[in-house]
């Protein structure tokens, strides 16, 4: 194989944040976004805008303020998809449409009800639809892999006549193996016989087998492989975009390709997606797990003493694990604060900085070590965090213990005036809950989700709690960090009630 790039394509905010009991708003989006493009990623699928009015406004704030990576967002092949598309990606430098439909007998059948001749002609309309907007468009053949080969081929070459100039063959239900695939990207590849064309593969990991399907079709000649961080996806999840690029580094003897991916970012990339998802990564996640560069067993210790290439094939520096974690302290001061800001490659303003800072301080007084994680995390609370300013807390205090019932007090200023509320729950957080939600005048309301995800280790480690609101058939969400539990707790609580809230005051539901 002759060595050439490797495209990498980031679904996490499509594919990724579809994960059961992730929701992402806009300005998290955006955060994540940016990191992306810190990485080196080529393609950011920044969401499916025809899908919720949220999920527009967040593709066309990534389309206007993300520079350099191509910006995709999907659609089926419907009108009404394709032109939302088109409109969040206007502010777009390099926008994709990303176009698809279902080939497989069975969702043909039982899901679109259509023949293969429709879908053909859906295809060839649709797709023709989609390039009058944007020169760049993607068409995925939904369920490829339990679609017929030269039904497969027909369909790829339609797009392509249509305007298509990248074509992704998605194992949609992680079904194929890895020897399958490999003949089933060759086989399309044959069938096009367009160099032009690059061959894209996107694989869910339902067996297990995404990452090594992924690296199948690498062998057999695509040049796109679409990934998300940490795995996260659909079900059981999406090929882990740290495994594939890593995998390629470590054997580019094998694969020889080379890719644009910056590896020294994939830690931060990961620990972010982790903490602003709620999703916690398993310690013995390969790449970016806590054990993946941990040794135990005295026989490797041995070995690693003496050369770390014993039992190591990859290195901690490689993926940006931070050797040095004391960054500042309760003395540190602005200056030192923004230069370690910008050396992470975050920036604030100067009121954001001083809020940052006294956060710091505070933090400060708890633990003795500020590592760089505890530092993104109260940026990302600070420059990222979805601010309510209707709602806020003056104070909150909790009462919990063997013989006592779980209760809370808080005073919130809310529209100008300052309420008081008490709230009794079969827990602290709960208690809180009932406390906040009673204060801003909320009812038939639910707290429907309650993540808590580590972000420093030690008793003294900062903690991110991300949390979700249901009532009036709308979901709001809050997120805040803190090495007190129940202080990140009783913020998140504050921010998703206080959207709330504020979402119920605009229909006229909550004086």
């Amino acid at each position: 194989m002759s060595e050439d790039r490797v495209y990498i394509f980031d679904t996490t905010l499509r594919d990724g944040e579809q994960s059961p009991g992730v929701a992402l708003n806009a300005a998290t989006k955006l955060a994540i976004a940016e990191q992306l493009a810190r990485l080196g990623v080529d393609i950011i699928e920044a969401g499916f805008p025809q899908a919720s009015e949220g999920d527009f406004e967040a593709v066309r704030s990534i389309a206007a303020h993300v520079h350099g990576p191509t910006i995709a967002a999907l659609a089926r092949c419907h009108d009404a998809d394709i032109e939302a598309a088109a409109r969040a990606l206007e502010p777009a430098e390099h926008p994709r449409i990303h176009v698809f439909i279902a080939t497989s007998p069975v969702h043909m059948q039982a899901k679109l009800k259509l023949s293969p001749e429709e879908v053909l002609a859906r295809v060839a309309e649709k797709v023709a639809k989609a390039r009058a907007y944007v020169d760049d468009v993607e068409f995925s053949a939904e369920d490829a892999t339990r679609s017929d080969w030269d039904f497969l081929v027909e369909v790829a070459k339609t797009a392509v006549a249509a305007g298509a100039t990248t074509i992704n063959l998605p194992d949609t239900v992680g079904y194929t193996t890895p020897e399958e695939y490999r003949q089933l990207v060759a086989h399309i590849r044959r069938g096009l016989n367009n160099p032009a064309i690059r061959i894209s593969v996107h694989c869910h990991n339902d067996l297990g087998l995404a990452v090594a399907n992924t690296l199948a079709g690498i062998e057999a000649g695509c040049r796109q492989v679409e990934v998300a961080v940490n795995g996260i996806g659909e079900r059981a999840g999406n090929a882990a975009l740290e495994e594939v690029v890593m995998a390629l580094v470590a054997r580019r003897d094998q694969f020889r390709v080379t890719h644009h991916i910056q590896t020294q970012e994939i830690y931060r990339t990961s620990q972010m997606v982790s903490r602003l998802t709620g999703m916690v990564i398993q310690p013995n996640k390969a790449v970016v797990g806590k054990n993946a560069f941990r040794h135990e067993s005295g026989i490797h210790q041995d070995g690693m003493l003496k050369d770390r290439r014993t039992y190591e094939i990859l290195t901690p520096e490689s993926i940006g694990v931070p050797q040095t974690l004391l960054v500042l302290g309760k003395h540190s001061g602005r200056h030192a604060l923004r230069q370690r800001l910008a050396e992470l490659g975050l920036s604030a303003t100067p009121e954001q900085l001083d809020n940052i800072q006294k956060r710091v301080k505070a933090l400060a007084e708890i633990k003795s070590e500020i590592n760089d994680a505890d530092l993104e995390a109260l940026w990302q609370d600070e420059v990222q965090g979805q601010k309510v300013e209707e709602a806020e807390l003056v104070t909150w205090q909790v009462a919990t213990g063997a013989d006592t019932v779980p209760n809370a007090r808080v005073v919130v200023r809310f529209r100008g005036a300052v309420r008081e509320a008490h709230g009794v729950g079969d827990g602290p957080v709960h208690a809180l809950f009932q406390a906040l939600a009673q204060a801003l005048g909320l009812q038939g309301v639910e707290l429907s989700s309650f993540r808590l995800a580590p972000v420093s280790p030690g008793e003294d480690g900062l903690a991110t709690v991300t949390v979700e609101v249901r009532g009036y058939d709308h979901e709001t969400a809050g997120q805040a960090s803190d090495a007190d539990v129940l202080k990140a707790s009783a913020y998140a609580l504050k921010d998703a009630l206080g959207l709330m809230a504020r979402h119920l005051l605009a229909r006229g539901i909550v004086a």
